[in-house]
C-alpha cells in the first residue's frame, strides 16, 4: 500500500473516532481521544504479553503502537456496529465489552470480553465487515490498532503472522465447541456446564460470582429469561443454588454427572 493511501485511509480512520460520540440513550458525551506515541510502561507490557504480539519482532511492535488511539468509554457505547467496514483492531484494556448480533428485531449475545484481550482480528486482518457490534458494558479504557498497520506488520513480521493464524484457528475451534454445545444440549445441560467451566475458571470453590447479568447469559445460552430461571430450579436436585449473582455448587460430582463436560466441546480455558 503506498503511503499516501495509508495517509488517506488513517485520516478517514482518525475521523470515524470523533471526540464527540453518542451512547445508546442518544446522549452526546465527551470521550478523552489521545494519540499514544509512547504507552504508559504497563500497558505497552500487558498488552506485549498477549500470544498475539509477545513473539512479534521489537521494532515492528513499536511501529504498530505508533499510531495507535487509546479512547476512554463510559457504559453502554457502541463501539463498533454489525455490518459497518472494519478500521481497528481493538484491545480492552480495562473495563468489559459485550460481543452482540442483531437480526430480523432480534438480539444475542456472542461474548463478554475483559482485559487484556482484543475483538475482532478476523475483521482487521481482511479489512472485511463486522459480523458483530460491540459495546461496553462499564466504563472502559480501549486501544485501538489501524487496520492499515496491523495488515502491513502481518505481511513483514513472520512470527505475527504466525500468532494470528494461531488465534483464528483457536476461534475458530471455540466456534465449532460453541455450535455443538447448542447442538446436541438441553438448555438446562448447556447451563450446567456453563457453570461447571466458571466454577473452573473462578478457582474450583464450589462459591463464585456470574460475572454477567443473568438476561445477557441467558442470551449467549441461546435461552430467554424466564427459561434460565426454571434451568436454575431444575439444577437444584443436583447440588445448585443461585442467590442474585452468586452461585454456589453444593456437589460438583453430581452436577458432573448430569452435565457430561467433555474437552471435545467445553473450553475451561477463558
Amino acid at each position: 500500500m503506498s503511503g499516501r493511501l495509508v495517509s488517506q485511509v488513517r485520516k478517514r480512520q482518525k475521523s470515524r473516532i470523533g471526540l464527540t460520540n453518542v451512547n445508546r440513550s442518544g446522549e452526546k458525551y465527551q470521550a478523552r481521544l489521545t494519540s499514544e506515541p509512547s504507552m504508559p510502561n504497563t500497558d505497552t507490557s500487558d498488552v506485549r504479553a498477549l500470544p498475539l504480539f509477545q513473539s512479534m519482532d521489537e521494532a515492528n511492535f513499536d511501529s504498530l503502537l505508533r499510531n495507535a488511539y487509546i479512547q476512554n468509554f463510559p457504559p453502554m457505547v457502541d463501539l463498533i456496529i454489525e455490518g459497518d467496514p472494519s478500521d481497528f483492531l481493538h484491545v480492552v484494556l480495562t473495563g468489559s465489552v459485550e460481543l452482540f448480533a442483531n437480526w430480523n428485531e432480534r438480539e444475542t449475545t456472542m461474548a463478554t470480553l475483559r482485559p487484556i484481550s482484543t475483538f475482532i482480528l478476523a475483521a482487521s486482518i481482511r479489512g472485511a465487515p463486522y459480523l458483530m457490534s460491540a459495546r461496553t458494558m462499564e466504563k472502559s479504557r480501549i486501544l485501538m490498532l489501524p487496520n492499515v498497520d496491523v495488515q502491513a506488520i502481518f505481511d513483514i513480521d513472520h512470527m505475527f503472522a504466525r500468532a494470528v493464524v494461531t488465534e483464528l484457528a483457536q476461534c475458530y475451534r471455540s466456534v465449532v465447541k460453541g455450535t455443538k454445545d447448542l447442538k446436541l444440549r438441553t438448555s438446562v445441560e448447556r447451563l450446567a456446564n456453563y457453570l461447571l467451566r466458571q466454577q473452573s475458571l473462578a478457582g474450583g470453590g464450589p462459591k463464585f460470582t456470574l460475572r454477567t447479568e443473568k438476561r445477557r447469559l441467558a442470551a449467549f445460552l441461546n435461552m430467554t429469561p424466564e427459561n434460565m430461571s426454571r434451568a436454575i430450579k431444575t439444577l437444584k436436585p443436583y447440588g445448585v443454588s443461585v442467590a442474585r449473582n452468586i452461585v454456589t455448587i453444593h456437589d460438583q460430582e453430581e452436577l458432573k454427572k448430569f452435565a457430561k463436560p467433555t474437552v471435545l466441546i467445553d473450553d475451561y480455558s477463558s
